[in-house]
């Protein structure tokens, strides 16, 4: 049964600062384009982003989410303490033995609570905390034998646990300091006479050591209470010292530590949202095997006939010289040895030899062996090719992002004469730029893992990730390279609004692309088989809406109606069939995703 603690998480913890967020508990819409009522719930959401806050933003950040706490060092130790207080409180014990009772309870209070009351004495024993001394010592020897290195020292000069076994001061200082450079076992020490199991408290051990164990001894405690707290692990964030305290089952795994490292609590590597745990360990794993190697060598090599060393022929006869010192002379064709080749048997560029073989079926199966590994060595680099690539697109977006906040944004604020207040939707773009990078890179993983003979599941899974990453292209394209235009200026132009409109406009269609995209990998593409989902294939998005937001001015960039692009509204736009962007009338091409008028 849960304890108390988690029932209480459990109670408490919503994701309702899920960057992709459920819109309530509907199912998956066919249409890949909100309707107003959902753009609306999009605009109050901002899809993660504060706008008070925005600028402050480190790159990667996201809205603070409710399924998770990022904690400092200061904020744990006041967690320890706290728990300290209330062990000591409700069972009436002094603060070193609630201390050590945390510590083996892995700092659940509750867990403290139900077994203390359960049964006391049996908890005692266990940890080592004794009501009475194990052993007997008379109250009135001046001198003592130290059971360690058995020398005779003043009842001044000797200290024992709870247990009453005395040892000599500089044999519990050596102890001491050997427990605690040994690791995180100096927290639950024990008596060092062999037959005794007291534990050793801790006020006991900060006075006996040096000023540098003593620090260490605090740093283990600090990190005890995250290592050994199921709930809590330590950011993976090269440097990072900030623990992550998440509430399972509350929501996604996706977390933004507050040193901009963004991983997943789960498995601990970068975040990977919509693909699951399993499939990135195994994605990373095939990375960093050999497998992949040697289908290469199996593809692109034979074996010398003599020494077995691979060898790869890329150009040239088929006379090959194995390398010394070997240095066989052999038919790259039928592996024959090249004394019993000449004109006779087809001379530099055939081999009548290997013709007849195969015509036999001789080579049929190392034919086929090699053709299986090229195909499947052809596969995984199309996959990976894209991986990385995104990869590096997402570095040098999160590059951009930065130089934007740091530099650009400023210059812009000036060239345009807006207030920086005013720029932030550039900012959302970059930030949304870097999270759709991020998507896509998995997405690749998710398809190299997707069965080959689910056709259909593919078709709508290729269909889905080429419409976002469409999308994506356009914003991308729209941030980079349309700003400069705005960077580069002397002088504020007239058509900066009409820039904010289609820049805010493309980050809400490109999200609401991804959001599509993760929703249904991370329902495994059960759509496919209905009905709406295979509409979606056929008519596209044609009645879907969005909306954009935009500190100068909040604007409607389009809304759901079943007209076509022929169809003129009463304040003279006509709506892309396509991203349904309002463009004016006397337009003829589509000023978001440049599709032509029909």
């Amino acid at each position: 049964m849960d304890s108390e603690d988690d029932m209480q998480d459990a109670l408490c913890g919503t994701s309702d600062g899920d960057y992709y967020e459920k819109i309530g508990e509907e199912d998956y819409d066919s249409d890949l384009m909100p309707t107003d009522d959902d753009m609306d719930e999009d605009d109050e959401s901002d899809y993660g982003f504060d706008d008070n806050a925005a600028d402050d933003l480190q790159p990667g950040f996201r809205r603070p989410q409710s399924n998770y706490t990022i904690l400092s060092e200061k904020e744990i130790r006041q967690r320890q303490e706290e728990a300290v207080t209330t062990v000591e409180t409700v069972l009436s014990i002094s603060k070193a033995e609630a201390g050590t009772l945390l510590r083996h309870f892995k700092w659940s209070v509750s867990k403290v609570n139900d077994e203390w009351f359960a049964d006391e004495e049996r908890v005692r024993m266990v940890v080592g905390l004794l009501e009475n001394p194990a052993a007997n010592v008379g109250l009135d020897n001046k001198e003592l034998t130290c059971g360690i290195c058995f020398e005779l020292y003043s009842r001044e000069k000797m200290k024992a646990a709870i247990c009453g076994h005395f040892f000599c001061d500089l044999c519990w200082t050596g102890y001491s300091h050997t427990a605690i450079n040994d690791g995180l076992g100096c927290l639950t020490l024990r008596c060092p006479d062999p037959s005794c199991g007291a534990a050793v408290r801790e006020d006991m051990v900060l006075s006996l050591v040096s000023k540098e164990d003593r620090a260490k001894y605090s740093r283990y405690l600090l990190r005890s209470y995250v290592e050994d707290n199921r709930k809590t692990k330590w950011c993976p964030g090269p440097g990072c010292e900030y623990a992550v305290e998440f509430i399972p089952g509350s929501g996604p795994y996706d977390v933004v530590c507050k040193c901009g490292h963004s991983f997943c609590w789960n498995c601990l590597e970068e975040a990977h949202r919509p693909v699951d745990c399993d499939t990135v360990a195994k994605w990373i794993l095939k990375n960093c095997a050999e497998s992949e190697n040697m289908n290469w060598i199996l593809a692109n090599s034979k074996p010398c006939p003599k020494c077995k060393r691979p060898i790869e022929k890329n150009q040239g006869c088929m006379h090959i010289t194995c390398t010394p010192p070997c240095k066989f002379e052999f038919c790259w064709l039928c592996l024959g040895a090249w004394t019993e080749h000449g004109e006779r048997t087809g001379g530099f560029y055939a081999c009548n030899r290997y013709e007849a073989a195969k015509q036999e079926g001789v080579y049929d199966e190392s034919e086929r062996r090699r053709e299986m590994a090229k195909n499947s060595l052809e596969r995984y680099t199309h996959y990976y090719e894209r991986w990385a690539t995104n990869e590096s697109s997402r570095a040098k977006a999160l590059s951009d992002l930065q130089q934007m906040q740091a530099i650009q944004i400023e210059k812009l604020s000036d060239r345009q004469c807006q207030p920086v207040s005013q720029l932030k939707f550039v900012t959302e773009a970059w930030l949304q730029i870097v999270e759709c990078r991020r998507v896509l890179k998995w997405t690749y993983a998710y398809g190299y893992y997707l069965p080959e003979n689910e056709d259909a599941k593919r078709q709508f899974f290729e269909y889905l990730q080429g419409e976002a990453e469409a999308g994506l292209e356009r914003l991308h394209q729209c941030a980079e390279k349309d700003l400069q235009v705005y960077l580069e200026g002397d002088s504020p132009q007239s058509s900066f609004n009409d820039f904010r409109t289609k820049l805010a406009g493309l980050t809400s269609v490109t999200r609401t692309y991804f959001e599509n995209l993760v929703r249904a990998l991370e329902n495994g593409l059960a759509d496919v088989g209905n009905a709406k989902a295979q509409s979606v294939k056929s008519s596209g998005s044609s009645k879907a809406s969005a909306s954009s937001k935009g500190r100068g001015g909040r604007q409607k960039v389009g809304s759901s109606r079943s007209g076509s692009s022929r169809t003129v509204d009463d304040n003279g736009h006509w709506y892309c069939d396509s991203c349904t962007y309002a463009n004016a009338v006397s337009t003829t091409v589509c000023g978001m995703c440049h599709r032509s008028r029909i």
